[in-house]
């Protein structure tokens, strides 16, 4: 049986002082990883960076907005066997009333944040034969979701471009997947709940109780649901599996 441990393994883990990417960074070091936590909050990341097990984990201080200070950050810290690209999602609203500087802003935090790491880290890679992508987008990427206009649409950019990206790297031995998490009880899911609240002059205790009820599972996840199958997808264990959109949602997204 394939082993799951990332004993000798480095992880870059983005949005890490917080949420799924706090929580990522911990199942990661549970089995053995050496990680890196990226954020802007340096008092947070001092936290997590002491509450995960092992030892040797580092931080680094980042707005993946300022692109231009990824790879003087970043290269010092090489190498990454593990990136986690996960980075907190645009304002909600309509996708008619988005600025194109939202967009573009947008872009750049997520799509042009993962290229440059991604051009950082794939040879480290391919020189230890292994390496793993995890991006942690949105159920959006298989049904849009109304309201996040911006979101939507970047989403879906950043899905492609993993699955571009995991046809040119697959030779190397290099996975790139997609976690595509649900409901869960994240800072962004608490201001979701709150600005669908005021726009439906409603509590956010009725916007929570109508959201699990559009959930199979009826309930809203716990970060380290999402964080179990980031895990999984960087380990050994899931050797074959590259260019995949992965749900953890409950069984809310209508599609297969």
């Amino acid at each position: 049986m394939t082993s799951s441990s990332l004993s000798g393994k480095r992880a870059l883990v983005c949005g890490a002082s917080q949420g799924i990417g706090a929580a990522s960074a911990l199942a990661l070091a549970e089995l053995g990883a050496t990680v890196i936590l990226v954020a802007r909050n340096a008092t947070e990341l001092v936290k997590i960076q002491k509450s995960l097990p092992g030892s040797g984990h580092q931080i680094c201080i980042l707005d993946l907005n300022q692109t231009e200070e990824i790879e003087s950050k970043l290269k010092p810290l090489l190498p990454f066997h593990i990136v986690v690209n996960n980075s907190g999602g645009p304002a909600g609203g309509a996708l008619t009333e988005a600025t194109t500087q939202s967009l573009t802003a947008a872009f750049n935090q997520h799509i042009l944040s993962a290229q440059k790491i991604a051009q950082l880290a794939i040879p480290g890679m391919k020189e230890a034969q292994f390496g793993r992508f995890v991006q942690i987008i949105s159920t959006s990427v298989k049904a849009p979701i109304p309201n996040l206009g911006v979101s939507n649409t970047i989403r879906g950019a950043m899905a492609n471009w993993a699955k571009t990206l995991s046809l040119e790297v697959g030779p190397f031995g290099i996975t790139v997947n997609n976690v595509l998490p649900g409901y869960t009880k994240t800072p962004r899911f608490e201001s979701l709940r709150k600005s669908t609240a005021e726009k439906n002059k409603s509590s956010e205790s009725q916007v929570e109780e109508q959201w699990k009820k559009t959930t199979p599972l009826g309930r809203i996840a716990e970060p380290s649901e999402v964080a179990a199958a980031v895990a999984f997808l960087a380990s050994p264990a899931a050797s074959y599996i590259s260019g995949i959109n992965l749900p953890v949602d409950g069984g809310r997204t209508p599609s297969l």
